[in-house]
């Protein structure tokens, strides 16, 4: 989720999908269409970008000093935003529903400082809490992250094949993580999408650049084949959607992935040249925490906005009210004035100057 600081020395290309793979959850969590976990996997996509960058910094700083970092870039924008979930649960009369457990009850509210299992959240606020998994997820990856780089360095292949090897097992019932719901939850997240965060190991070795067209596509395809069919063939209450088939989501998103990192464009100048797109994927990149942890919120505010308008005659006649489109249109200017309010605890968290608004470098 997090990478460099934004300046010079960059991979445009990874902050391009960086870019896409944000665009892409807002507008799945507006609409809910399915195909959209297929056209661009982004979560997958998210978890090599950010296994990439962190092979890359521990290349260059201390294991320990590098997870301190990476966990407190995302602990202090988590944390601002606990600050504002947590009282908002409680004033809409949450608390503990068993008196005789209220002690772990309260123990549990630690899980709102640091993720490492899911925060308990009302049923009121259920949408804001959806996506915050990835939180929990990203920093089991981190924490284990020295440990799977050096075993990496050792053993690539049989590593990758074996996280896909284990999310078949654990999707056919053949791995079974006991009666605990949260090592379930933690183990189902680590061979999801273990393979993906492999692969931005390899990607930042060079190994998958010095694969020739046809391996890379003798790898990919089949992955997209098996992961394509069994969400075809497994669907849920949601469809083909791979959030809720581990296996699917799994195959799907390696194959996807080799193939973003094989096949990556030979020239970005474009990019830099199209500047208002330059300047919304750099925005991206630096509040990158920010978008993700409020946009739940900015689509609950988009919708309270479109029942205040339903009360204005000259509004309600002339506007498509009804329609998710309208409601997709409000959430990315609400997601602005989140991203004025608390993206600044980004740089904060990265020990870089607060900005109001992310600027590049370029503009002073």
């Amino acid at each position: 989720m997090t990478g460099p600081a934004p300046g010079a020395g960059r991979d445009r290309y990874l902050d391009l999908l960086r870019a896409l793979a944000l665009v892409r959850i807002v507008t799945y969590h507006a609409f809910g269409w399915p195909w959209l976990t297929l056209l661009f996997p982004s979560l997958g996509v998210m978890f090599a970008l950010a296994g990439s960058l962190m092979a890359a910094s521990l290349e260059r700083r201390a294991a320990v000093s590098v997870v301190g970092a990476r966990m407190r870039r995302v602990l202090v924008p988590f944390g601002v935003f606990a600050v504002f979930v947590v009282p908002a649960m409680f004033l809409h009369g949450w608390g503990p529903p068993d008196p005789s457990q209220a002690s772990g009850w309260w123990a549990r509210l630690l899980l709102w400082v640091v993720p490492l299992d899911d925060p308990p959240f009302s049923q009121w606020a259920w949408q804001v809490n959806e996506p915050l998994w990835y939180v929990r997820a990203y920093l089991w990856f981190v924490l284990l992250a020295p440990l799977a780089l050096a075993a990496f360095r050792r053993l690539p292949v049989p590593l990758i094949a074996g996280s896909l090897l284990a999310v078949t097992l654990l999707q056919l019932g053949v791995l079974d993580t006991g009666d605990s719901p949260a090592l379930g939850r933690i183990v189902t997240d680590l061979t999801v999408f273990g393979a993906c965060w492999l692969l931005g190991f390899a990607h930042h070795h060079g190994q998958i650049a010095r694969l020739s067209p046809r391996a890379a596509c003798a790898l990919a395809v089949p992955a997209l084949a098996v992961g394509g069919w069994y969400a075809l063939t497994h669907q849920t209450q949601q469809g083909y959607d791979l959030g809720p088939i581990p296996l699917a989501q799994a195959y799907w998103s390696f194959g996807f992935v080799l193939l973003l990192f094989r096949f990556r464009p030979r020239d970005l100048g474009w990019l830099r040249r199209a500047w208002p797109v330059d300047k919304v994927v750099h925005v991206f990149n630096a509040r990158a925490v920010t978008i993700y942890l409020w946009h739940e919120l900015a689509l609950i505010a988009a919708v309270l906005v479109i029942d205040w308008m339903w009360s204005v005659p000259s509004l309600a006649n002339t506007l498509p009210l009804r329609t998710n489109w309208w409601k997709y249109v409000l959430t990315w200017p609400l997601l602005v004035v989140a991203l004025l309010v608390f993206g600044w605890v980004e740089d904060l968290a990265a020990r870089r100057k607060p900005q109001l608004w992310p600027r590049s470098r370029s503009q002073g």
